[in-house]
């Protein structure tokens, strides 16, 4: 069995790391499951690295369910969270309950995450009321980044950090178990993980956080668009991938695959089948 909101909950009093990754599949979902990564995030970043958009705002609940769907076939054991997306909350609690369950009856989800501070704790309040685990995010939110100037690090000046401060002691006075802290200088990170009962989980917000989160696209090198200040390839796989690729396309053009170890044969005489 995977992990539980009171596991997360227990790794941050015991000062245990939790580490989160993205995955969009089954395939991925089931690989770094067996990694023993602590929990998988059904991103709306599936709109830039899977779908081709420019930003994660087209993406749909539809969409949503249909990619955490096969994430959780894929690592059927994993705690797995999924995005509420751009239009799914904004709208009123109503609208907001309705989605949010559709993620954890029809996908599968243990936990729902929508950006915001204090102008979604309702919704959070409600959503925890019904049943449903949240996740909040705060700092740079990638569905109102044109609000914010861009996808640029956020809470630089005093009254922006005591701003991030406020909603972050409010969602977790709403109920949401934990928080996702992005694009934040790194010391104010740390006193928002400091000040917290729950666990912050950062990218590009410093070693403070109890836990980090890395979309695995940028992990493994598979993204070629732009690469962002704070992540850590820890694999180049995209040029292997080419190379493969290539080598495939040469050997079938040259006749040399497949050979005779990627085929079938038998005893059958098929002479008369063949014109002569």
């Amino acid at each position: 069995m995977g992990k539980t909101v009171k596991d997360f909950l227990t790794m941050k009093k015991a000062g245990e790391k939790i580490t989160m990754l993205t995955a969009y599949d089954a395939a991925m979902s089931r690989l770094l499951s067996n990694c023993e990564v602590d929990m998988l995030l059904v991103g709306d970043s599936l709109g830039m690295v899977v779908l081709g958009y420019d930003s994660t705002v087209p993406v749909t609940m539809d969409q949503m369910i249909h990619h955490s769907s096969a994430v959780r076939r894929g690592a059927p054991d994993a705690f797995v969270v999924g995005d509420m997306p751009f239009g799914s909350y904004q709208t009123g609690v109503r609208d907001a309950t309705k989605n949010a369950l559709r993620l954890v009856k029809e996908a599968g989800c243990d936990a729902v995450k929508l950006e915001g501070g204090i102008e979604v704790c309702e919704v959070v309040e409600t959503l925890v009321r019904s049943g449903i685990s949240v996740v909040g995010h705060l700092g740079l939110t990638p569905q109102t980044a044109s609000q914010l100037g861009g996808y640029k690090v956020q809470g630089k000046d005093i009254t922006g950090a005591k701003k991030m401060i406020e909603d972050a002691r409010a969602l977790q006075a709403a109920g949401a178990f934990c928080l996702v802290l992005e694009c934040v200088p790194s010391e104010l990170a740390t006193i928002i993980s400091n000040a917290l009962e729950i666990p912050t989980i950062g990218i590009g917000a410093g070693g403070g956080c109890d836990g980090q989160v890395l979309v695995i696209n940028d992990l493994l090198g598979m993204f070629e668009k732009f690469v962002p200040k704070f992540v850590k390839q820890y694999q180049n796989l995209a040029p292997e991938m080419r190379e493969g690729v290539k080598q495939y396309v040469a050997e079938v053009k040259a006749g040399d695959f497949p050979a005779a170890d990627q085929s079938f044969s038998c005893n059958t005489d098929y002479s008369e089948l063949s014109d002569d």
